[in-house]
């Protein structure tokens, strides 16, 4: 049985099903998970959780686009990172009894399941391999925590971060002639979020890699024309 957008709502015979995160648990585990999940579509733009919430449950992402964030008291906001279908959102707060430490909000029309906190728990005691994806999710997490601090505490340069940005970015582009071509749906205020800078220091910067033939973003796609260039501001 299909969503009114089309997408499967049964995990153990969702077509989108990956090799990675909560989507790799074996036959039993998502049999189990299917009969504690409630599945849900959200539009464009919708808030999923908020900062400092109370952490209700976890949900997991199935398709779509969604982006994690912070937020400072003088309303700055700064991305943490785009996540990918199959990933629980909230995990860490549902696990620790912490309030949610981020707002999730989806950047298109996106499946996710959800599961209240204290069927998840259960779920993870009672399924060995749940318990070890989730382990392996947050330290991923942890993990990205510190190239975030790592990219904007410790770059000398607002260049060179959205240099590495961009190439981070083309990571699963296709090649041609030297030439590197890849998907960004992503907004200049978006980016400026994702990198620690204002939209109009993206807008500039990109329209200097573009002048120079080095990199141009152009709608949703990324064209990478010179990435040594790129590669000797990150390192510069």
């Amino acid at each position: 049985m299909n969503s009114p957008y089309g997408l499967p709502t049964e995990c153990l015979s969702c077509h989108l099903r990956s090799d990675n995160y909560f989507c790799a648990l074996s036959q039993e585990s998502l049999k189990a998970f299917n009969q504690i999940k409630h599945s849900a579509i959200f539009p464009e733009g919708a808030a999923i959780f908020i900062e400092g919430q109370t952490s209700r449950g976890v949900f997991m992402l199935c398709q779509g686009q969604v982006k994690l964030s912070t937020t400072s008291r003088d309303g700055k906001t700064l991305i943490l990172r785009i996540a990918k279908a199959g990933e629980a959102l909230g995990l860490h707060a549902v696990v620790t009894g912490m309030p949610y430490e981020v707002t999730v909000q989806t950047m298109q029309p996106s499946q996710l399941n959800f599961v209240n906190r204290e069927d998840f728990l259960r779920f993870l005691k009672a399924h060995g391999d749940a318990c070890l994806h989730a382990a392996q999710q947050i330290s991923r997490e942890c993990r990205d925590a510190y190239e975030v601090v790592r990219s904007i505490g410790l770059s000398r340069s607002v260049s060179g971060r959205v240099a590495g940005f961009l190439l981070a970015s083309a990571t699963d582009g296709g090649v041609m002639n030297g030439v590197v071509c890849a998907r960004l749906a992503l907004t200049h205020e978006e980016i400026a979020q994702l990198t620690g800078t204002s939209r109009e220091t993206i807008t500039r910067i990109l329209s200097e890699f573009r002048k120079k033939d080095i990199a141009e973003l152009k709608n949703s796609t990324l064209t990478i024309h010179n990435k040594l260039a790129l590669e000797q501001l990150v390192a510069a």
